[in-house]
Protein backbone atom coordinates (compact mmCIF):
# COMPACT_ATOMS: atom_id res chain seq x y z
CA UNK A 1 0.00 0.00 0.00
CA UNK A 2 2.86 2.35 0.88
CA UNK A 3 4.56 1.53 -2.42
CA UNK A 4 1.36 2.26 -4.33
CA UNK A 5 1.01 5.62 -2.60
CA UNK A 6 4.61 6.47 -3.40
CA UNK A 7 4.11 5.57 -7.07
CA UNK A 8 0.92 7.63 -7.22
CA UNK A 9 2.70 10.61 -5.66
CA UNK A 10 5.56 10.31 -8.16
CA UNK A 11 3.12 10.22 -11.06
CA UNK A 12 1.29 13.25 -9.65
CA UNK A 13 4.57 15.12 -9.16
CA UNK A 14 5.71 14.28 -12.67
CA UNK A 15 2.43 15.50 -14.13
CA UNK A 16 2.62 18.70 -12.08
CA UNK A 17 6.21 19.33 -13.18
CA UNK A 18 5.26 18.75 -16.82
CA UNK A 19 2.36 21.22 -16.59
CA UNK A 20 4.58 23.87 -15.03
CA UNK A 21 7.18 23.41 -17.74
CA UNK A 22 4.56 23.61 -20.47
CA UNK A 23 3.11 26.81 -19.02
CA UNK A 24 6.58 28.26 -18.60
CA UNK A 25 7.44 27.39 -22.21
CA UNK A 26 4.20 28.99 -23.43
CA UNK A 27 4.96 32.19 -21.51
CA UNK A 28 8.53 32.31 -22.80
CA UNK A 29 7.53 31.68 -26.41
CA UNK A 30 4.76 34.28 -26.31
CA UNK A 31 6.89 36.90 -24.55
CA UNK A 32 9.75 36.27 -27.00
CA UNK A 33 7.40 36.53 -29.98
CA UNK A 34 5.90 39.77 -28.63
CA UNK A 35 9.36 41.26 -28.03
CA UNK A 36 10.54 40.29 -31.52
CA UNK A 37 7.41 41.73 -33.14
CA UNK A 38 7.75 45.03 -31.27
CA UNK A 39 11.46 45.23 -32.14
CA UNK A 40 10.87 44.43 -35.83
CA UNK A 41 7.99 46.91 -35.92
CA UNK A 42 10.21 49.58 -34.38
CA UNK A 43 12.90 48.98 -36.99
CA UNK A 44 10.30 49.03 -39.75
CA UNK A 45 8.79 52.26 -38.48
CA UNK A 46 12.19 53.88 -38.21
CA UNK A 47 12.97 52.85 -41.78
CA UNK A 48 9.59 54.13 -42.94
CA UNK A 49 10.17 57.56 -41.41
CA UNK A 50 13.70 57.68 -42.81
CA UNK A 51 12.34 56.85 -46.27
CA UNK A 52 9.57 59.44 -46.05
CA UNK A 53 11.88 62.16 -44.74
CA UNK A 54 14.99 61.26 -46.69
CA UNK A 55 13.62 60.14 -50.04
CA UNK A 56 9.88 60.34 -50.77
CA UNK A 57 9.16 63.88 -49.59
CA UNK A 58 12.43 65.49 -50.77
CA UNK A 59 12.26 64.12 -54.29
CA UNK A 60 8.66 65.31 -54.71
CA UNK A 61 9.68 68.76 -53.45
CA UNK A 62 12.75 68.71 -55.74
CA UNK A 63 10.54 67.92 -58.73
CA UNK A 64 8.22 70.82 -57.80
CA UNK A 65 11.20 73.17 -57.28
CA UNK A 66 12.57 72.16 -60.69
CA UNK A 67 9.21 73.05 -62.20
CA UNK A 68 9.32 76.44 -60.48
CA UNK A 69 12.91 77.18 -61.51
CA UNK A 70 12.20 76.38 -65.15
CA UNK A 71 9.21 78.73 -65.18
CA UNK A 72 11.21 81.46 -63.48
CA UNK A 73 14.07 81.09 -65.95
CA UNK A 74 11.70 81.54 -68.85
CA UNK A 75 10.01 84.54 -67.25
CA UNK A 76 13.34 86.22 -66.54
CA UNK A 77 14.64 85.43 -70.04
CA UNK A 78 11.66 87.39 -71.39
CA UNK A 79 12.22 90.19 -68.86
CA UNK A 80 15.87 90.46 -69.93
CA UNK A 81 14.81 90.98 -73.53
CA UNK A 82 12.11 93.44 -72.46
CA UNK A 83 14.48 95.57 -70.39
CA UNK A 84 17.64 95.36 -72.53
CA UNK A 85 16.76 98.13 -74.97
CA UNK A 86 18.17 97.80 -78.50
CA UNK A 87 21.72 96.55 -78.92
CA UNK A 88 22.46 97.56 -75.33
CA UNK A 89 21.12 101.12 -75.83
CA UNK A 90 18.17 102.33 -73.79
CA UNK A 91 18.57 99.57 -71.22
CA UNK A 92 16.43 99.78 -68.07
CA UNK A 93 19.30 99.08 -65.70
CA UNK A 94 17.41 98.09 -62.53
CA UNK A 95 14.89 95.68 -64.14
CA UNK A 96 17.63 94.31 -66.42
CA UNK A 97 20.02 93.67 -63.52
CA UNK A 98 17.25 92.12 -61.44
CA UNK A 99 16.11 89.87 -64.30
CA UNK A 100 19.68 88.77 -65.06
CA UNK A 101 20.35 87.92 -61.42
CA UNK A 102 17.09 86.00 -61.04
CA UNK A 103 17.72 84.13 -64.30
CA UNK A 104 21.14 82.96 -63.09
CA UNK A 105 19.71 81.98 -59.70
CA UNK A 106 16.89 79.99 -61.31
CA UNK A 107 19.35 78.31 -63.70
CA UNK A 108 21.51 77.18 -60.78
CA UNK A 109 18.44 75.91 -58.93
CA UNK A 110 17.25 73.93 -61.96
CA UNK A 111 20.71 72.40 -62.44
CA UNK A 112 20.91 71.45 -58.75
CA UNK A 113 17.45 69.90 -58.69
CA UNK A 114 18.18 67.86 -61.82
CA UNK A 115 21.28 66.46 -60.15
CA UNK A 116 19.34 65.76 -56.94
CA UNK A 117 16.57 64.00 -58.83
CA UNK A 118 19.01 61.92 -60.85
CA UNK A 119 20.19 60.37 -57.57
CA UNK A 120 16.76 60.28 -55.88
CA UNK A 121 14.97 58.32 -58.64
CA UNK A 122 17.63 55.62 -59.04
CA UNK A 123 15.90 52.27 -59.45
CA UNK A 124 12.75 53.77 -60.98
CA UNK A 125 13.31 53.27 -64.72
CA UNK A 126 10.47 55.54 -65.83
CA UNK A 127 11.57 58.39 -63.55
CA UNK A 128 15.22 57.88 -64.53
CA UNK A 129 14.31 58.28 -68.21
CA UNK A 130 12.27 61.39 -67.44
CA UNK A 131 15.16 63.01 -65.58
CA UNK A 132 17.59 62.10 -68.39
CA UNK A 133 15.29 63.67 -71.00
CA UNK A 134 14.82 66.76 -68.85
CA UNK A 135 18.57 67.17 -68.50
CA UNK A 136 19.09 66.99 -72.27
CA UNK A 137 16.26 69.43 -73.01
CA UNK A 138 17.47 71.80 -70.31
CA UNK A 139 20.85 72.01 -72.05
CA UNK A 140 19.08 72.78 -75.35
CA UNK A 141 17.01 75.46 -73.66
CA UNK A 142 20.09 77.16 -72.19
CA UNK A 143 21.68 77.18 -75.64
CA UNK A 144 18.61 78.78 -77.24
CA UNK A 145 18.38 81.48 -74.57
CA UNK A 146 22.09 82.14 -75.00
CA UNK A 147 21.56 82.65 -78.73
CA UNK A 148 18.66 85.01 -78.03
CA UNK A 149 20.86 87.12 -75.75
CA UNK A 150 23.69 87.16 -78.32
CA UNK A 151 21.32 88.40 -81.01
CA UNK A 152 19.83 90.95 -78.63
CA UNK A 153 23.27 92.50 -78.12
CA UNK A 154 23.42 93.41 -81.81
CA UNK A 155 21.99 96.79 -82.94
CA UNK A 156 19.12 95.33 -84.96
CA UNK A 157 19.02 91.89 -83.39
CA UNK A 158 15.78 92.15 -81.37
CA UNK A 159 13.57 90.32 -83.94
CA UNK A 160 16.08 87.45 -84.20
CA UNK A 161 16.41 87.39 -80.41
CA UNK A 162 12.63 87.08 -80.04
CA UNK A 163 12.69 84.26 -82.60
CA UNK A 164 15.24 82.28 -80.60
CA UNK A 165 13.34 83.00 -77.40
CA UNK A 166 10.13 81.80 -79.05
CA UNK A 167 11.80 78.48 -79.89
CA UNK A 168 13.14 78.24 -76.34
CA UNK A 169 9.81 78.96 -74.67
CA UNK A 170 8.06 76.44 -76.96
CA UNK A 171 10.58 73.84 -75.83
CA UNK A 172 9.74 74.66 -72.22
CA UNK A 173 5.97 74.58 -72.77
CA UNK A 174 5.79 71.53 -75.03
CA UNK A 175 8.58 69.29 -73.75
CA UNK A 176 10.24 70.33 -70.51
CA UNK A 177 7.35 71.43 -68.30
CA UNK A 178 5.05 68.47 -69.08
CA UNK A 179 7.86 66.11 -68.10
CA UNK A 180 8.66 68.12 -64.98
CA UNK A 181 4.99 68.09 -63.93
CA UNK A 182 4.72 64.36 -64.58
CA UNK A 183 7.77 63.88 -62.37
CA UNK A 184 5.99 65.69 -59.53
CA UNK A 185 2.99 63.39 -60.00
CA UNK A 186 5.17 60.26 -60.26
CA UNK A 187 7.19 60.98 -57.13
CA UNK A 188 4.12 62.04 -55.16
CA UNK A 189 2.27 58.89 -56.25
CA UNK A 190 5.23 56.77 -55.11
CA UNK A 191 5.08 58.49 -51.71
CA UNK A 192 1.33 57.82 -51.50
CA UNK A 193 1.87 54.13 -52.28
CA UNK A 194 4.53 53.93 -49.55
CA UNK A 195 2.14 55.65 -47.15
CA UNK A 196 -0.71 53.23 -47.87
CA UNK A 197 1.56 50.19 -47.49
CA UNK A 198 2.96 51.52 -44.22
CA UNK A 199 -0.51 52.19 -42.79
CA UNK A 200 -1.71 48.70 -43.74
CA UNK A 201 1.39 47.16 -42.18
CA UNK A 202 0.93 49.20 -38.99
CA UNK A 203 -2.65 48.09 -38.43
CA UNK A 204 -1.75 44.44 -39.13
CA UNK A 205 1.10 44.64 -36.60
CA UNK A 206 -1.21 46.29 -34.06
CA UNK A 207 -3.71 43.42 -34.39
CA UNK A 208 -0.93 40.82 -34.04
CA UNK A 209 0.46 42.55 -30.93
CA UNK A 210 -3.01 42.50 -29.36
CA UNK A 211 -3.45 38.79 -30.08
CA UNK A 212 -0.01 37.87 -28.73
CA UNK A 213 -0.37 40.17 -25.73
CA UNK A 214 -3.79 38.81 -24.73
CA UNK A 215 -2.54 35.22 -25.17
CA UNK A 216 0.53 35.95 -23.03
CA UNK A 217 -1.59 37.65 -20.39
CA UNK A 218 -3.92 34.65 -20.36
CA UNK A 219 -1.01 32.23 -19.98
CA UNK A 220 0.35 34.19 -17.02
CA UNK A 221 -3.07 34.32 -15.33
CA UNK A 222 -3.52 30.54 -15.79
CA UNK A 223 -0.04 29.94 -14.40
CA UNK A 224 -0.69 32.18 -11.38
CA UNK A 225 -3.99 30.44 -10.64
CA UNK A 226 -2.41 27.02 -11.06
CA UNK A 227 0.37 27.87 -8.62
CA UNK A 228 -2.11 29.35 -6.15
CA UNK A 229 -4.31 26.24 -6.19
CA UNK A 230 -1.48 23.71 -6.21
CA UNK A 231 0.99 25.27 -3.80
CA UNK A 232 -1.55 27.16 -1.67
CA UNK A 233 0.11 30.55 -2.24
CA UNK A 234 -2.04 33.62 -2.78
CA UNK A 235 0.34 35.30 -5.20
CA UNK A 236 3.73 34.73 -6.79
CA UNK A 237 5.43 38.18 -6.76
CA UNK A 238 7.70 37.63 -9.80
CA UNK A 239 4.72 36.36 -11.83
CA UNK A 240 2.70 39.36 -10.68
CA UNK A 241 5.53 41.58 -11.93
CA UNK A 242 5.59 39.66 -15.23
CA UNK A 243 1.85 40.21 -15.60
CA UNK A 244 2.30 43.92 -14.97
CA UNK A 245 5.06 44.03 -17.64
CA UNK A 246 2.76 42.37 -20.16
CA UNK A 247 -0.03 44.82 -19.35
CA UNK A 248 2.40 47.71 -19.97
CA UNK A 249 3.51 46.21 -23.30
CA UNK A 250 -0.10 45.43 -24.23
CA UNK A 251 -1.14 49.03 -23.63
CA UNK A 252 1.91 50.94 -24.88
CA UNK A 253 2.59 48.81 -27.99
CA UNK A 254 -0.84 49.25 -29.65
CA UNK A 255 -1.00 52.90 -28.52
CA UNK A 256 2.34 53.52 -30.21
CA UNK A 257 1.17 51.78 -33.38
CA UNK A 258 -2.03 53.80 -33.40
CA UNK A 259 -0.20 57.07 -32.71
CA UNK A 260 2.36 56.27 -35.42
CA UNK A 261 -0.45 55.63 -37.89
CA UNK A 262 -2.01 58.97 -36.96
CA UNK A 263 1.33 60.78 -37.18
CA UNK A 264 1.84 59.27 -40.62
CA UNK A 265 -1.64 60.43 -41.69
CA UNK A 266 -1.00 63.96 -40.45
CA UNK A 267 2.43 64.09 -42.06
CA UNK A 268 1.25 62.74 -45.39
CA UNK A 269 -2.22 64.24 -45.82
CA UNK A 270 -2.63 67.20 -43.48
CA UNK A 271 0.87 68.55 -44.08
CA UNK A 272 2.44 67.12 -47.23
CA UNK A 273 -0.70 67.24 -49.38
CA UNK A 274 -0.71 70.97 -48.76
CA UNK A 275 3.03 71.21 -49.47
CA UNK A 276 2.48 69.52 -52.84
CA UNK A 277 -0.61 71.58 -53.72
CA UNK A 278 1.10 74.84 -52.75
CA UNK A 279 4.35 73.89 -54.49
CA UNK A 280 2.34 73.23 -57.66
CA UNK A 281 0.63 76.56 -57.13
CA UNK A 282 3.97 78.34 -56.77
CA UNK A 283 5.36 76.74 -59.94
CA UNK A 284 2.14 77.68 -61.72
CA UNK A 285 2.45 81.23 -60.41
CA UNK A 286 5.88 81.58 -61.98
CA UNK A 287 4.47 80.19 -65.22
CA UNK A 288 1.66 82.77 -65.09
CA UNK A 289 4.21 85.51 -64.52
CA UNK A 290 6.20 84.19 -67.46
CA UNK A 291 3.07 84.30 -69.67
CA UNK A 292 2.64 87.95 -68.74
CA UNK A 293 6.22 88.72 -69.78
CA UNK A 294 5.83 86.68 -72.98
CA UNK A 295 2.67 88.64 -73.74
CA UNK A 296 4.58 91.91 -73.45
CA UNK A 297 7.55 90.69 -75.49
CA UNK A 298 6.03 88.78 -78.42
CA UNK A 299 3.35 90.85 -80.17
CA UNK A 300 2.50 88.13 -82.68
CA UNK A 301 1.57 85.66 -79.95
CA UNK A 302 -0.30 87.90 -77.57
CA UNK A 303 -3.62 86.10 -77.91
CA UNK A 304 -1.91 82.74 -77.27
CA UNK A 305 -0.19 83.96 -74.11
CA UNK A 306 -3.31 85.71 -72.89
CA UNK A 307 -5.28 82.45 -73.21
CA UNK A 308 -2.52 80.55 -71.45
CA UNK A 309 -2.49 83.13 -68.63
CA UNK A 310 -6.24 82.68 -68.13
CA UNK A 311 -6.07 78.89 -68.22
CA UNK A 312 -3.35 78.75 -65.57
CA UNK A 313 -5.10 81.37 -63.44
CA UNK A 314 -8.17 79.14 -63.44
CA UNK A 315 -6.02 76.25 -62.23
CA UNK A 316 -4.96 78.36 -59.28
CA UNK A 317 -8.29 79.98 -58.54
CA UNK A 318 -11.06 78.71 -60.80
CA UNK A 319 -14.20 80.76 -61.32
CA UNK A 320 -15.56 79.44 -64.61
CA UNK A 321 -15.11 82.84 -66.30
CA UNK A 322 -14.73 82.70 -70.07
CA UNK A 323 -12.31 85.65 -70.47
CA UNK A 324 -9.79 87.69 -68.52
CA UNK A 325 -12.16 90.62 -68.06
CA UNK A 326 -14.89 88.48 -66.53
CA UNK A 327 -12.28 86.43 -64.63
CA UNK A 328 -11.08 89.54 -62.81
CA UNK A 329 -14.55 90.55 -61.71
CA UNK A 330 -15.55 87.02 -60.65
CA UNK A 331 -12.26 86.65 -58.76
CA UNK A 332 -12.90 89.83 -56.79
CA UNK A 333 -16.55 88.93 -56.16
CA UNK A 334 -16.01 85.34 -54.98
CA UNK A 335 -13.05 86.22 -52.79
CA UNK A 336 -14.96 89.09 -51.22
CA UNK A 337 -17.85 86.67 -50.53
CA UNK A 338 -15.44 84.27 -48.83
CA UNK A 339 -13.92 87.03 -46.72
CA UNK A 340 -17.19 88.53 -45.48
CA UNK A 341 -17.39 85.92 -42.73
CA UNK A 342 -19.49 83.29 -44.48
CA UNK A 343 -16.49 81.18 -45.52
CA UNK A 344 -18.31 80.41 -48.77
CA UNK A 345 -15.94 78.96 -51.40
CA UNK A 346 -17.38 79.61 -54.85
CA UNK A 347 -14.08 78.77 -56.53
CA UNK A 348 -11.91 75.77 -57.37
CA UNK A 349 -8.23 75.10 -58.00
CA UNK A 350 -5.08 74.77 -55.91
CA UNK A 351 -6.03 77.58 -53.53
CA UNK A 352 -9.40 75.92 -52.84
CA UNK A 353 -7.58 72.64 -52.20
CA UNK A 354 -5.39 74.33 -49.61
CA UNK A 355 -8.27 76.17 -47.92
CA UNK A 356 -10.12 72.84 -47.65
CA UNK A 357 -7.13 71.31 -45.87
CA UNK A 358 -6.45 73.87 -43.13
CA UNK A 359 -5.03 72.04 -40.11
CA UNK A 360 -2.23 73.90 -38.36
CA UNK A 361 -1.94 77.04 -36.28
CA UNK A 362 -1.55 80.14 -38.45
CA UNK A 363 -2.20 78.23 -41.67
CA UNK A 364 -5.58 79.77 -42.49
CA UNK A 365 -4.32 83.33 -42.07
CA UNK A 366 -1.26 82.60 -44.21
CA UNK A 367 -3.37 80.94 -46.93
CA UNK A 368 -5.84 83.83 -46.99
CA UNK A 369 -3.02 86.38 -47.23
CA UNK A 370 -1.67 84.38 -50.16
CA UNK A 371 -4.94 84.71 -52.03
CA UNK A 372 -5.17 88.41 -51.06
CA UNK A 373 -1.75 88.92 -52.68
CA UNK A 374 -2.87 86.93 -55.73
CA UNK A 375 -5.90 89.19 -56.14
CA UNK A 376 -3.59 92.24 -56.05
CA UNK A 377 -1.32 90.67 -58.69
CA UNK A 378 -4.30 89.99 -60.94
CA UNK A 379 -5.35 93.64 -60.64
CA UNK A 380 -1.89 94.62 -61.88
CA UNK A 381 -2.26 92.30 -64.83
CA UNK A 382 -5.50 93.98 -65.82
CA UNK A 383 -3.69 97.33 -65.61
CA UNK A 384 -0.99 96.05 -67.98
CA UNK A 385 -3.52 94.81 -70.54
CA UNK A 386 -5.50 98.03 -70.28
CA UNK A 387 -2.37 100.07 -71.05
CA UNK A 388 -1.64 97.83 -74.06
CA UNK A 389 -5.20 98.30 -75.30
CA UNK A 390 -4.69 102.08 -75.07
CA UNK A 391 -1.50 101.86 -77.14
CA UNK A 392 0.69 102.78 -74.15
CA UNK A 393 3.04 99.87 -74.59
CA UNK A 394 6.15 101.36 -73.02
CA UNK A 395 4.18 102.22 -69.89
CA UNK A 396 2.78 98.69 -69.80
CA UNK A 397 6.28 97.16 -70.05
CA UNK A 398 7.69 99.52 -67.43
CA UNK A 399 4.83 98.71 -65.06
CA UNK A 400 5.09 94.97 -65.75
CA UNK A 401 8.83 94.52 -65.17
CA UNK A 402 9.34 97.05 -62.39
CA UNK A 403 10.10 96.00 -58.80
CA UNK A 404 9.13 99.42 -57.44
CA UNK A 405 6.52 99.51 -54.70
CA UNK A 406 3.02 99.26 -56.12
CA UNK A 407 4.22 97.82 -59.45
CA UNK A 408 3.56 94.35 -60.85
CA UNK A 409 6.77 92.55 -59.90
CA UNK A 410 6.65 93.98 -56.38
CA UNK A 411 3.14 92.54 -55.95
CA UNK A 412 4.30 89.26 -57.47
CA UNK A 413 7.12 89.13 -54.92
CA UNK A 414 4.65 89.79 -52.09
CA UNK A 415 2.43 87.00 -53.42
CA UNK A 416 5.36 84.56 -53.49
CA UNK A 417 6.42 85.57 -49.97
CA UNK A 418 2.92 84.87 -48.64
CA UNK A 419 2.76 81.57 -50.51
CA UNK A 420 6.19 80.62 -49.15
CA UNK A 421 5.06 81.25 -45.57
CA UNK A 422 2.06 78.95 -46.07
CA UNK A 423 4.33 76.22 -47.44
CA UNK A 424 6.72 76.71 -44.51
CA UNK A 425 3.91 76.13 -41.98
CA UNK A 426 3.02 72.81 -43.58
CA UNK A 427 6.66 71.80 -44.05
CA UNK A 428 7.34 72.48 -40.35
CA UNK A 429 4.31 70.37 -39.40
CA UNK A 430 5.58 67.54 -41.60
CA UNK A 431 9.01 67.71 -39.96
CA UNK A 432 7.41 67.74 -36.49
CA UNK A 433 5.35 64.60 -37.14
CA UNK A 434 8.34 62.84 -38.69
CA UNK A 435 10.44 63.67 -35.62
CA UNK A 436 7.81 62.39 -33.18
CA UNK A 437 7.21 59.27 -35.25
CA UNK A 438 10.92 58.52 -35.39
CA UNK A 439 11.19 58.96 -31.60
CA UNK A 440 8.39 56.42 -31.08
CA UNK A 441 10.08 53.96 -33.41
CA UNK A 442 13.60 54.28 -32.03
CA UNK A 443 12.90 54.66 -28.30
CA UNK A 444 9.41 53.78 -27.14
CA UNK A 445 8.74 50.61 -29.15
CA UNK A 446 12.09 49.02 -28.15
CA UNK A 447 11.22 49.90 -24.54
CA UNK A 448 7.89 48.09 -24.93
CA UNK A 449 9.79 45.10 -26.37
CA UNK A 450 12.05 45.21 -23.31
CA UNK A 451 9.05 44.87 -20.98
CA UNK A 452 7.95 41.75 -22.86
CA UNK A 453 11.39 40.21 -22.42
CA UNK A 454 11.37 41.19 -18.75
CA UNK A 455 8.08 39.32 -18.35
CA UNK A 456 9.77 36.16 -19.58
CA UNK A 457 12.74 36.63 -17.25
CA UNK A 458 10.45 37.21 -14.25
CA UNK A 459 8.51 34.06 -15.11
CA UNK A 460 11.70 31.99 -15.04
CA UNK A 461 12.69 33.57 -11.73
CA UNK A 462 9.22 33.06 -10.21
CA UNK A 463 9.01 29.37 -11.15
CA UNK A 464 12.54 28.42 -10.09
CA UNK A 465 11.67 27.75 -6.38
CA UNK A 466 8.63 25.67 -7.33
CA UNK A 467 10.51 23.61 -9.88
CA UNK A 468 13.34 23.09 -7.38
CA UNK A 469 10.91 21.25 -5.09
CA UNK A 470 10.74 18.41 -7.60
CA UNK A 471 14.50 17.73 -7.67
Amino acid sequence: MTRARRALKQRYGSALLARLRVLRLAVLLLSGALAVLLTVAGLGLSGMWDTADGRDAPRTVSAADLNLALNDMDAQAANILLSSGGGGRGRAEVPYGKATGLFDEARRTASRELRTLAVAVEGDKEAEQTVASLTEDFARYEELVGRAQEEDARPDGKPAAIGHYRTATDLVADEILPRARSLVDTTDRAFQNEYESARTRLWAQLATVLVLGVALLGALVVLQLYLSRTFHRVVNPPLAGATLCVLIALVTGPLLFASSAEQLRIARHDAFDSVVALSRARALAYDINADESRYLLDHDRRYRYESSFLEKSQQLYGTGASGLASYGSSLEETWRAYGNGSGKKDFTGEFRRELDNITFSGERMAAEKTVDAYVAYQRDDRTIRSLIAQGREEEAIAFGISWDKGKSNAHFGAWMDALGRTIDINSAAFDHEVGQGRDNATALLPAAAGTALLAGALTIFGLRPRLAEFR
